[in-house]
């Protein structure tokens, strides 16, 4: 059984991502939404605390509470669900800029710092993912063919999935001397005819975990940066001669 951190969004809004995962063989750790009422999904092996998303502290704390419930973490998601964000975020209201980049920003930049020292602490085999559910911008309304009902995402929204995805590159490029590691970046299309559901992306998630944990050598650097189309064949690229 391996043990899965997510990190990004909250329950309940992330039980189906979770139970996904939860009955794939794993146990998960992930936070519960602030003010909501505590419900207990451990018998399901989903285990969840609260997080104050504007301390480092709180992130540091949040991955000790993980390791202590589920002893170890084999394997990481970090979501960005820009529609789920949009719900919180709807427009750049002055009061609510802060609190956004909080939320959206600097709440990875924490967990990533965090993870990475832990990773070089513990050494073990551990795989990172980065889940870019993407929201069209105001371009890509105006350009789309499509019928989109989709408001146009505020614009403290669209420079946070930008710097999600400087955030999640910019990781991917330790794998260059931590053979430990390997990482997935994966993406669910701005604009689809076919929307995928969270049950359906955890299902790709946990065979592209699968592979990347059974491989036999290490993984390369292009591959590790390159972003994959969720529900799309993965080429790995593993490192014959490394």
């Amino acid at each position: 059984m391996s043990n899965l951190l997510i990190i990004g969004k909250d329950l309940p809004d992330s039980l189906d991502l979770a139970e996904s995962f939860s009955k794939k063989d794993r146990k998960v750790f992930t936070s519960l939404k602030q003010g909501s009422e505590y419900a207990n999904f451990e018998s399901e092996n989903i285990f969840c605390t609260t997080i104050n998303r504007a301390s480092a502290i709180s992130a540091h704390s949040f991955i000790l509470n993980a390791e202590t419930k589920i002893q170890s973490i084999d394997e990481v998601l970090f979501v960005f669900d820009a529609q789920y964000f949009q719900n919180k975020f709807p427009s750049d209201n002055e009061s609510e800029i802060a609190t956004a980049i909080d939320t959206m920003i600097n709440y990875y930049i924490y967990f990533t710092t965090e993870i990475l020292k832990r990773i070089d602490q513990c050494k073990e085999k551990v795989t990172v993912s980065f889940l870019l559910k993407s929201i069209p911008s105001k371009l890509e309304l105006l350009q789309s063919s499509s019928k989109i009902s989709s408001l146009p995402p505020a614009n403290v929204l669209s420079i946070a999935q930008n710097a999600f995805i400087s955030i999640a590159e910019n990781f991917s490029t330790n794998i260059q001397d931590k053979q430990y590691l390997s990482v997935l970046l994966a993406k669910v299309p701005a604009i689809s005819e076919t929307p995928q559901s969270d049950s359906e992306i955890g299902n790709w998630l946990c065979s592209a975990f699968d592979s990347l944990k059974n491989a036999k050598h290490q993984q390369t650097l292009k591959a590790a940066t390159t972003w994959n189309k969720v529900g799309s064949k993965i080429s790995f690229g593993f490192n014959l001669f490394k």
